[in-house]
């Protein structure tokens, strides 16, 4: 198959790419792509596969986040002379973990017209393959790699409403996987890995049961998206009535009294040193007996 040429308008257009398999490709997508007057790409040896594969020709140019600074005045420039410049991802939809946000807020900013061929989306393709509820989710890009931040981070997400989604490493999803199921509870969980590729693979289980199968196994191989079920609903109707020190005294066994107080926190909205106040309290009262 060879990309059909047809005259675009000028402006910053945002293209969505394959995630693994070459076949997702929209034809609005690879129209755009061979129209463009150039294109930018995170790394340009990835994205001339995909042009080979279609007989695409248009020029190259490397924005990723090391050169995003130094590249933005000169996209600006070219912008304004009225090209049409197109915007791709490694992989999936631009902007979902990549540099190109500020390239949005600076086209817009000078006036330029803004546009997409939408299409392949990582998060989303595992969201619907994941078998846990899709009608509201929260994207959190990826974790912070030290222990102690992802934590943190887990613990203010513990409260969102909906489904959560994660970028992780193979290096790191067990790790990752063990410490949700700390801060969360043991909720429902799916891995999905190498989504659209000939190993396409999709666990689902809680999390303390992929947390044992990857610590038993050994990092996997391929890019990883991680959803984790949101708070029990039935649960959280039945805590609605629960005071704070009734939500202390459950959490307490299971957590450090910062992951206890930061989680009541959370759930409450009571400021922090009122809830960390009467953690020390039950704290004291517990070692008098």
């Amino acid at each position: 198959m060879a990309a059909e040429v047809e005259p675009i308008a000028p402006g910053l257009h945002l293209v969505a790419t394959p995630i693994g398999n070459l076949k997702d490709i929209s034809f609005r997508a690879l129209s755009t792509l061979a129209a463009a007057d150039a294109i930018l790409a995170e790394d340009t040896r990835v994205t001339r596969v995909l042009l080979a594969h279609y007989g695409v020709t248009t020029p190259l140019l490397n924005y990723h986040e090391h050169n995003a600074a130094q590249m933005r005045p000169k996209i600006m420039a070219r912008l304004a002379e009225g090209q049409a410049l197109a915007l791709v991802s490694d992989a999936g939809t631009p902007l979902v973990s990549d540099p190109g946000h500020k390239l949005v807020e600076d086209a817009l900013a000078h006036g330029h017209a803004v546009t997409t061929a939408p299409g392949p989306s990582a998060v989303l393709t595992g969201l619907v393959l994941s078998g846990l509820p899709m009608d509201a989710f929260f994207f959190g890009g990826f974790l912070p790699t030290k222990q102690a931040a992802r934590k943190h981070r887990l613990l203010e997400l513990a409260g969102v409403p909906g489904t959560l989604a994660f970028f992780e490493s193979p290096q790191r999803v067990g790790d990752m996987l063990a410490d949700a199921a700390g801060v969360l509870g043991d909720r429902p969980a799916a891995v999905a890995r190498e989504l659209t590729k000939m190993f396409e693979n999709v666990r689902r289980g809680r999390l303390s049961e992929l947390a044992a199968q990857y610590a038993q196994e050994g990092p996997p191989r391929g890019e990883i998206v991680v959803m984790i079920g949101g708070p029990d609903r039935a649960q959280a109707a039945a805590d609605a009535g629960a005071t704070v020190d009734d939500r202390l005294r459950a959490l307490l066994p299971a957590h450090s009294m910062k992951e206890a107080v930061a989680l009541v926190t959370a759930q409450t909205g009571l400021p922090r040193k009122e809830v960390y106040a009467r953690a020390l309290l039950l704290d004291r009262a517990d070692s008098d007996g």
